[in-house]
């Protein structure tokens, strides 16, 4: 079985993405594919005069603050838009894909965080109303019942809580929750950049191989969104991953080249 993540940064092929997912599936992979949207969600946001206010932890990692509004344009972008798209750009090429958020049937159980910290203008706050949860629990039997009856499941944010609450969540901590819990071994994760790179204004730094073993060595290399794939692959590894790929999803053909080494790949 195959994970493919596909990021919700500028410029993805999402036509081309899709016809690879297609000729992947006739090699008689197993696929499931996780999505986001932030870039869509980022400028829905500024045009509904709402626009994101990003949160910075202590340790460097941003999120995205998540009020009431917030989560309303969150369901537009995510569940409503960017997977819908997908999913009839799939039907496209012959992927009989099925899109579902996390609430979908319980599909990602999440525990609520009931506060995180905020570094603004050099001062750490406590914030307690972020709707924000951690995955905890992946409903593998519903995943299961679409792969065994050839459906293509297109996963992607809010989880459900376990106070039924929609909830904001990490895309790549999600990601090695179901990787756990359906013993996956392979990960490709396709976004706006080349792979990992030493230096992220210059796209010839790329770092062609990672050792899992040594990824926290790597994480000064990390700016950004970047900073959270490291820490899901880092749990995705501790959770029975074997090899993990991190691509261009902009170019043409980019689970092909991805496959042949044109990214990062981590084992």
């Amino acid at each position: 079985m195959v994970l493919i993540k596909i990021g919700g940064g500028k410029n993805l092929n999402i036509d081309a993405i899709c016809r690879d997912i297609s000729d992947l599936l006739k090699n008689k992979e197993r696929i499931i594919i996780i999505h986001g949207a932030s870039e869509t969600r980022d400028e829905i946001a500024k045009k509904l005069k709402a626009p994101s206010k990003v949160l910075h932890s202590p340790s460097g990692v941003s999120s995205i603050y998540t009020n009431d509004e917030a989560i309303d344009i969150f369901l537009m972008t995510y569940a409503g838009l960017i997977n819908k798209r997908l999913v009839v750009t799939l039907q496209k090429y012959g992927v009989n894909a099925v899109g579902l958020t996390g609430v979908d049937g319980r599909l990602w159980e999440a525990s609520r965080k009931n506060f995180v910290y905020s570094v603004e203008n050099g001062k750490t706050k406590l914030i307690t109303d972020n709707l924000t949860g951690k995955v905890e629990k992946v409903n593998t039997r519903l995943l299961l019942l679409l792969l065994g009856n050839k459906y293509i499941p297109v996963v992607c944010p809010p989880a459900i809580s376990n106070e039924n609450e929609i909830v904001n969540t990490d895309n790549d901590f999600a990601a090695a929750v179901m990787i756990r819990d359906l013993k996956i071994k392979k990960m490709i994760s396709l976004f706006a950049a080349p792979g990992l790179l030493r230096d992220a204004d210059d796209p010839c730094s790329l770092i062609k191989k990672i050792d899992r073993a040594e990824l926290n060595n790597y994480m000064q290399f990390a700016k950004g969104r970047m900073k959270k794939k490291l820490l899901g692959a880092e749990k995705a590894f501790t959770y029975g991953l074997k090899k993990m790929y991190w691509g261009d999803g902009r170019i043409v053909h980019p689970i092909v080249k991805i496959l042949e080494g044109g990214g990062t790949v981590i084992s």
